[in-house]
Formats: structure tokens, sequence, C-alpha cells
């Protein structure tokens, strides 16, 4: 046992408190220095880096609301829509307790994007940091789900109508689809006991993951050091007296101040958005969501909430004229490679073999099967990004400027295909779509090859540090 440490004579209140805590609580307090107070983060962190902390802070506003919500709300298909609207009318702050919930979904998926958005310009992913990357793909993933859960609960038109659509995707796979999609649903049809099955899932079951892949992106984060728009890892240059890095300041309080500023910038923005814009148009609560479920009317137009619609987009961009262009490219890649492969021997057929069972398959299964596959494949795509840029260097910063334009094309183009998302379907908007997705695979499948082009910038020693 540890000896236990005194307090100076005729110290405060407050540093007697301090000491005896650390006593009976040692872990904590080591915690604390580790994570907070003895971390050391670059000191060139910009305004990228405020999302990290937001998401940290929505979360809490999420886990709080929904609480709050979970007083009032009934998990009954007969009950559920009137018991939102009595939280919306009746309960003192009710409205206000759910538009923060509902505003805080949205707030949750722009912070995630634009945080992952900035690992992909500086390069957050790359050794040694490929773990913090893949627990980080792996909350997207887990809120997604999350997302989709709590979207049902309202039991509006557009909430039974979407989860309709969604859970008849799972339908598509081939031999367990139909057992897949029964079990999802609880029942034959989206119904009561989907309700119950969605709710405990949304409350319980997803929470309880997504709080220990946040905790273990964490650890893994503190474990190997931040990354910083440089891409230049600090620990390399330390202080020969106490080791500490050069070009490190301690996270606590330097940044914990310092994420103030964005806290304050996104509070002022979120209350605006709850006070004045709750529904934002119809992007946040669609307009036939305030409508009572109703399993004989189908709405003219069903389509996700925002955050979900450039993947619905790559979705709905799978036809079967897109699938004969895919038999076709297939088919040519082969043949190609068994004349002009450079193989011998056994191996030259290899390719043609290959080509052969690919045509088969994509013909044996239909449109709407490979559309669920592209549609999950856009996001677990994400997950080897580390091992996908095969670039010498890791920021933006000093990788050849044409770079640039091609993450902007990337930016644009996730764009439009959530833009197209929204709208109903039309021939001019499904053939974007297909170019929009074929874009969006390209970038990342395409990425060993245009990753390592170009004219690098020499990449300095030591981090450039600009006051913001």
């Amino acid at each position: 046992m540890a000896e236990f440490k005194e307090a100076p004579a005729g110290s405060s209140p407050l540093t007697q408190t301090t000491v005896w805590l650390e006593n009976r609580f040692p872990t904590a307090f080591a915690g604390y220095k580790q994570h907070l107070s003895e971390y050391y983060a670059p000191k060139n962190f910009n305004f990228w880096y405020f999302f990290g902390s937001l998401l940290l802070l929505v979360l809490v506003i999420q886990i709080v609301t929904g609480i709050f919500l979970t007083m009032h709300y009934k998990p009954d298909a007969a009950k559920a829509f009137e018991s939102v609207e009595y939280i919306m009318r009746d309960v003192p702050w009710g409205w206000l307790v759910r538009y923060m919930h509902s505003t805080g979904a949205s707030a949750f998926f722009l912070c995630v994007f634009l945080h992952m958005f900035r690992g992909m310009i500086y390069g957050s992913y790359k050794k040694p940091r490929e773990l913090v990357w893949i627990f980080g793909c792996a909350i997207f993933l887990c809120l997604m789900a999350e997302a989709f859960m709590g979207y049902l609960l309202p039991w509006g038109q557009m909430s039974y109508w979407g989860a309709q659509v969604i859970i008849n995707l799972f339908a598509a796979i081939p031999f367990v689809g139909e057992d897949l999609a029964l079990l999802i649903r609880g029942d034959f049809v989206v119904g009561d006991a989907t309700l119950n099955r969605f709710f405990a899932l949304h409350v319980i079951a997803v929470p309880l993951v997504l709080l220990g892949l946040i905790v273990a992106h964490l650890l893994a984060l503190h474990d190997v050091g931040s990354n910083n728009p440089d891409g230049i890892e600090i620990k390399a240059t330390r202080d020969p007296k106490t080791g500490i890095p050069l070009d490190g300041i301690p996270f606590h309080p330097y940044y914990t101040v310092h994420d103030i500023m964005g806290v304050s910038v996104f509070l002022m923005l979120f209350t605006a958005v709850i006070f004045f814009a709750p529904e934002m148009g119809g992007y946040f609560l669609e307009y036939n969501n305030f409508i009572p479920a109703d399993p004989l009317k189908t709405p003219a137009h069903i389509a996700p909430v925002w955050y979900f619609t450039p993947y619905y987009s790559m979705l709905r961009a799978v036809t079967d004229d897109l699938m004969n262009v895919f038999v076709g490219l297939v088919g040519v890649a082969g043949v190609l490679a068994f004349l002009k492969g450079g193989f011998t021997g056994i191996w030259r057929w290899v390719p043609l073999l290959a080509a052969v069972v690919g045509v088969v398959l994509l013909k044996y299964f239909d449109a709407k099967f490979w559309g669920v596959v592209v549609m999950g494949a856009a996001v677990l795509i994400m997950f080897p990004l580390p091992w996908l840029d095969r670039s010498p260097v890791r920021s933006i910063r000093y990788r050849p400027g044409w770079i640039k334009w091609l993450y902007g094309a990337f930016v644009l183009n996730f764009f439009v295909l959530g833009y197209l998302g929204i709208k109903p379907v039309s021939d001019i908007g499904t053939l974007v779509s297909q170019i929009g997705t074929l874009f969006y695979f390209g970038f990342f499948l395409l990425m060993p090859w245009w990753s390592r082009l170009g004219e690098f910038k020499t990449v300095p020693d030591r981090i450039t540090f600009q006051a913001h």
C-alpha cells in the first residue's frame, strides 16, 4: 500500500480536500495527468481540431436529452406518436428537449464528417495511428445504426416508411435475407415489435457499444499521440533534460481553454437552430414525420435524413443498366489480362477464370442486392484507408497542389450525392449518381496509385506554428 501524502501545514481547504481524494483515489489523478495535464499535444492545432471536443459535447447533449425523453416516451405503436406530441405540447420544456435531441443528431453527423475529413487531409490515419482511425470508423458505423433506430421512434410517416424501405433491403441478401429482415422487424411487417426492438437498441445496446468505442478511440489516440496539420511526430524532438516534446504543450489547460472558443461558437449556432429553425426546412425533421404513421398510405417520396442521403444515392445508382456496364468491364479486363497480362503457364488462365466468376455473380444476383453491397461498401471502404494511402508524407500541406483539387472534387461529389438522395428518382439524377458513385469508389480504390504521383514538398523537422 502506497504511503499517504500529507497536506502542507496551513494549506487551504481545497488543497486539503485534493490531497485527501488523491490518497484514496490515486488512479483518477494518474489518469488526469496522463490524459490531460501531462498529455503533450502539438502546439499548431488549428480550427479543424475543434470537432473532436465538439463531438464529446454533442454526445453528452444526446445522452442527457435522451434520458429525459425516455421518461415520457412510450415505445408502443399505438401511443408512440401521441407520446412525442405530449412531450412537445404538455411536458414543461419538453419541446426544447426534443428539439435539442433532434438537432443534436444532425450536429453529431456534421461534426463527424468534418472530423473524419480532417483526418483524411492531414493523414491522421497513417502509421502509427491506424488503430485510432479504425476505432473512429467503427464509431461512425455505430452512430449510423444509432441514428437509424432512433429515426423510427417518433412513429411518423417518414419514420415508418423509411424503416420499411431500409429493412426490406436486408431481404435482398441471398439465402439469409428474408430471415434476417424478419429478425430485425420482429414480425412480418414493421409494427409494435419493431418499435420495441429499435427502442431497446437505441437506448441501451448501441449506446453502450458507442461509449466503449469512444473510450478505445481516445485511449489509442493518447497512447500514440495526436497528429497535427504538418503531419510531424513531435515525439521525435524532445528536451534532453525533461524528455518533453519541444513542439508540444499540455492539453490542459491550453487546449481545454482553446476548445472553449469552438464550444462557444458551436453553442450559439446550435441554439439558433433550435429556437429559429429546428426543422431546418425539412432536412432535420421532415414534414411527413409530423403525420402519424399510416401503413395504408405511402408518402409520395420516401427519403432518409440528410446524413444518410449520399449512401442512399449510391444505393439507387445501382441499376440493371449499370450492372451490364460492370459485366462488360469485368469481361474486357479479364480478356486483356489473359492476352497482355504477362502471366505464363497455368497462371495465364487465372484472370480469365476470375472474370468469368465475376460476370456470373454480377448476373446471378439482381441490382437491388448489389445496391445494398455498394451502400455498405461505401462505409466499409473507409476502414483500410491507412493501407490504401501510399503517400510518403502525411499532410496535404506537403503533397502536390493538384491533390487539394482532388479532395475538393471528392467533397463536391459527396454533396451532389447527398442532394440527389433527397430528390425523387429521375433519369438524369440516376446518371449523375452513377458517375458520382464511380468517382467515390475510384477515389479510394485508385489511391495506392495516385497518392504516390507528383512532386512532394520537403517536410520540415519541426512543426510550423501560426497563432490564430
